[in-house]
């Protein structure tokens, strides 16, 4: 018998990741090629050229490269946004319950590698660089979880999605409160009171996307003025989006059968073209689906392809162009300090700190998760790419120098750590008791329980 299986909500999104990830080894790989290249000046050309806008009274003009760094990061910042907001509020972050075995599992990926870093460097130049073996990156990660198919159980991915989530939260708490300076108050102090009335409109239940837009561009403007990263206002205005819809299912579910009944009572049912009576029942028919959806869901699944189809691949392709040549000066302690970072600093933290508050009833680790499945993804979770290049960027952003040497660090060590975590994986043997805990997953998590097996 053929089985069907209709995907659930969190089996898109894993797809979606993981398809990214390939995108992003593509054009990290483009962006490598084309920097050593003959071509090689017009990639270094292209980031520099700068956009923007000038008059007597504002002045807005930045090089590509931060246009995408400041610009479309904040539409990734601001999708990380609506996925924590989920999450904390109906996913895998909502209860304590929960929460604890990610979150155990993020403090020892946050906490070690920062400890390795501030341990190991013994530059003072190069210490404000500790943020950047702190997150995961969840695209790249999860494609290689992918390539092992039913080898890995899906509680694994579970896991694996949510403490990077809370690594990314972390991230984001490290950006906002060391990788910004000299704050202005009153640009700051102007940005918070437009953020607060979109919070006062959502918590009245009132959201309008074209509001959001001008209020989002105009916080933008002002966090990049006034010295915060403004990528950071991407993530707190997605905390204004309701995430709940504006009538309940019963009711969608009564106006849709008495539209579809008016559509039926309506004349040129034979015919290509609407009549207007029934062009006046799909404009109803949209108002209705407007106000039936979620808007942070409508805004997370209209965004996710852009920001993992073009957004974090442009970022790599404009960030990962390392030039590698014989006259390039590099910091080969700070190398060698990311890749032990990246690779022991993770493996080992999240490993170590996960089996301690298990001996310790901290935590309870699903049945179907082997030891060796904890350290594969504690490896995998070394893959800091996209958020590391990014901290890095921000860390030395006046000394091209380290920017480099912290880049060719990042890509060595997530290399490494995406090798050891495969490997640790692949030869993990089968658990025999996979279908059943997924079956108990589907049962206690409502939310799987469009799978049908």
């Amino acid at each position: 018998m053929i089985k069907t299986i209709l995907l659930t909500p969190f089996q898109k999104f894993v797809k979606i990741e993981s398809f990214s990830g390939i995108l992003l080894l593509v054009t990290t790989i483009i962006a490598l090629v084309w920097a050593n290249s003959p071509w090689g000046e017009v990639y270094s050309s292209l980031w520099q050229f700068e956009i923007g806008i000038t008059s007597s009274y504002f002045e807005l003009k930045k090089p590509l490269l931060l246009w995408i760094n400041d610009g479309f990061m904040a539409i990734f910042f601001f999708l990380i946004g609506l996925e924590i907001k989920r999450e904390l509020l109906i996913g895998e972050l909502n209860s304590a319950k929960k929460m604890v075995f990610p979150l155990v599992g993020a403090i020892g990926g946050m906490a070690i590698p920062v400890l390795f870093y501030v341990f190991l460097n013994e530059n003072p130049e190069t210490f404000k660089g500790w943020g950047i073996p702190m997150a995961t990156d969840i695209a790249f990660s999860l494609a290689i979880l992918n390539l092992l198919g039913s080898r890995v159980p899906l509680s694994l991915k579970i896991f694996l999605t949510a403490f990077a989530i809370v690594d990314d939260i972390g991230a984001v708490l490290a950006i906002a409160i060391f990788y910004s300076s000299n704050i202005d108050l009153t640009m700051l102090g102007s940005a918070f009171v437009l953020l607060g009335i979109l919070y006062a409109l959502s918590y009245r239940g009132f959201f309008s996307k074209f509001l959001l837009v001008v209020f989002g561009a105009i916080v933008w403007t002002l966090f990049l003025k006034s010295g915060i990263h403004p990528t950071l206002a991407g993530i707190l205005l997605a905390f204004s989006v309701p995430i709940q819809q504006k009538i309940e299912t019963h009711a969608f579910i009564d106006n849709l059968e008495a539209i579809i009944q008016k559509i039926k009572g309506a004349k040129r049912l034979d015919t290509p073209i609407l009549s207007r009576e029934q062009i006046a029942h799909i404009d109803d028919l949209e108002n209705w689906t407007d106000r039936y959806q979620s808007p942070l869901q409508h805004l997370e699944h209209g965004l996710h392809d852009w920001v993992a189809y073009f957004i974090i691949p442009l970022f790599a392709l404009a960030n990962a162009g390392v030039i590698i040549s014989a006259d390039l000066t590099l910091d080969t302690a700070m190398i060698v300090t990311l890749v032990v970072c990246l690779v022991l600093g993770k493996g080992l933290g999240i490993t170590a700190v996960v089996f301690i508050a298990q001996k310790l009833k901290i935590i309870e680790i699903p049945k179907d998760l082997r030891p060796q499945h904890i350290v594969g993804v504690a490896f995998l979770a070394g893959i800091g790419f996209t958020m590391s290049i990014f901290i890095g960027s921000l860390a030395f952003a006046d000394s091209p120098m380290y920017i480099d040497s912290a880049k060719i660090g990042i890509l060595i060590g997530s290399f490494v750590s995406a090798i050891l975590g495969y490997a640790v994986l692949r030869f993990t043997k089968r658990s025999d008791s996979i279908t059943p805990d997924l079956q108990t997953i589907i049962k206690e998590r409502p939310e799987y329980d469009k799978t049908i097996l």
